[in-house]
Order: structure tokens, then sequence, then C-alpha cells
């Protein structure tokens, strides 16, 4: 049986715009070994489905598909995303201790 993986897209850490974000994913979990080829030393393996991403716009839609096709699958929810409200003038704060 096929075990699957759903996850949600994260922002790529060399960019900083949020674009693409929110896209859940199915991908195929690893199911037989990696080896060295022989001849040219490049990693192997006969399991070609965990090279497939497929993308959903929402996390049920990722799960009813992976119901639909009977694959056992994980869903890792997404982190929540916490913004700190900044201001350009407390970069220029002098804090004051007295002795």
């Amino acid at each position: 049986m096929n075990n699957a993986r759903i996850y949600c897209q994260s922002k790529p850490s060399s960019q900083s715009a949020r674009a693409g974000v929110g896209k859940w994913i199915v991908q195929m979990d690893r199911s037989s070994s990696q080896n060295p080829e022989p001849i040219m030393g490049w990693t192997q393996t006969s399991d070609t489905l965990n090279q497939i991403k497929m993308v959903f716009s929402t996390c049920e839609k990722a799960e009813a598909f992976a119901k639909s096709q009977g694959w056992r699958y994980t869903v890792t929810k997404q982190n929540a995303r916490r913004v700190k409200p900044r201001n350009y003038g407390d970069n220029f704060v002098c804090e004051m201790t007295e002795d």
C-alpha cells in the first residue's frame, strides 16, 4: 500500500514574497531504498512515484484525492505565521540604564 504525505508549500527562504504559498502538495513516500548506480555512481531507485508532486488548492481536495486512490496519508498542518510589528524609529531608540 502506498503512503502519501500532504503538506502546505512554504515560502522559499531566498525570496521575501509570499506568492505560491498556501498550495497543498501530495507527495509519495519513498518505498524502496536508494543505491549508487554501478557505472556512474549516481543514486538510483526502482520507485519513481516519489518524484511526482501533485498540487491542490485546499487540504480537503488533497485528502479527497488520496482517499480516491486508496492511499494511506499523513497531513502536516502549516505553522501559524507570526509577524512582529516593527517601527523604523525603534532602530534609533537608546535605552538608558541607571547606575
